[in-house]
């Protein structure tokens, strides 16, 4: 096995550690002589001047290790599944040309699962009238309405697609109604001519939901209300994809006056709750394809195990005198 042959995919729900995680993995395995350059598979640091709340790797993380698919963006820009996974297809070929070790990491199930499944996306452009009349539609007689409609057009939906997404439903209606067939059926699957080696970060419960907690606070003083008001005053609305991501959303009602700050700030910590609760639907502890590794401990030498037997490694000699 060598690079060009192998994709490693480092997964695991927001806040784990997996962005830490794969800037040592990366330097570990730099003084290996293996070169490993990093895909980003999260939605949000897509985007431009998002860089608080989305947990972005800082300026001297992306200098010390290349990143790609991360700023791509402005917030008001459309960028759909279909688009992620064609540039995220070019990143790892590209790197793997170079003879170099693509890791992509995020907690974005949709992303990872589309690159290393080899989803066939269905590629119908957005029609802007038709998503507004279809949001019209949820507001008015509720998402479990707009559920029902998809359904009876596409029953087989139900496994692909959350009712609570109201995002995701709008485009499943919508390649139905423009193409006349289920969405379900457009969606199969190609997988990639890579060997795959997916590494999973997960962390007992409660202690994960401790850490997230403290990174929300730590987001506020670090200047996440500052960057939230600056992204609106910019003239980015509320409406929009990025704005509705977590930590931006829940602090609309603070900025316009409807909350104090200690609630919003509990409102951020009880979503992160739910969306990691949601992302063990994607990333699932019992996958026997991910090696699950325990963030509560040191996860970087069993990483590094997983990757040297992929790449064919002797693992490196004890320092002398180590037991």
């Amino acid at each position: 096995m060598s690079e060009r042959d192998l994709l490693v995919v480092l997964v695991g729900p927001t806040g784990v550690g997996k962005t830490a995680l794969a800037i040592r993995l990366v330097e570990a395995l730099a003084a290996e002589g293996v070169h490993v350059e990093v895909v980003s598979a999260d939605s949000r640091q897509i985007y431009r001047d998002m860089d608080i709340g989305t947990a972005k790797p800082s300026p001297a993380g992306q200098a010390r290790v290349p990143h790609y698919l991360i700023d791509l963006l402005d917030p008001d820009e459309h960028f759909s599944l279909a688009e992620y996974q064609e540039r995220a297809y070019a990143a790892i070929d590209a790197i793997h040309v170079r003879a170099h070790l693509p890791l992509l990491v995020g907690g974005t199930g949709q992303y990872v699962r589309a690159v290393i499944e080899g989803w066939r996306i269905p590629r119908v452009p957005p029609d802007e009238a038709l998503r507004a009349r279809l949001y019209a539609q949820a507001e008015e007689e509720g998402r479990e309405a707009l559920y029902k409609r998809l359904l009876a057009l596409d029953p087989d939906a139900e496994e692909l697609i959350d009712p609570r997404n109201v995002r995701r439903v709008v485009r499943a209606l919508e390649v139905c109604l423009k193409t006349g067939r289920p969405f379900s059926e457009q969606r199969g699957k190609d997988p990639p001519p890579y060997e795959i080696v997916q590494i999973g970060l997960t962390m007992e419960r409660e202690a994960l939901y401790a850490r997230v907690d403290a990174r929300v606070d730590a987001m506020i003083e670090a200047g996440l209300v500052e960057e939230v008001r600056t992204l609106h005053a910019q003239g980015y609305g509320w409406d929009l994809p990025a704005m509705s991501s977590l930590g931006y959303r829940q602090l609309r009602a603070y900025l316009s006056g409807e909350t104090t700050l200690a609630e919003a700030a509990a409102e951020i910590k009880t979503e992160t709750h739910r969306f990691i609760r949601h992302q063990y639907n994607w990333f699932r502890p019992n996958d026997p394809g991910i090696h699950w590794l325990d963030a509560a401990d040191d996860p970087l030498p069993a990483a590094l195990a997983c990757i040297r037997q992929a790449l064919g490694l002797a693992e490196p000699l004890a320092e002398e005198g180590a037991s």
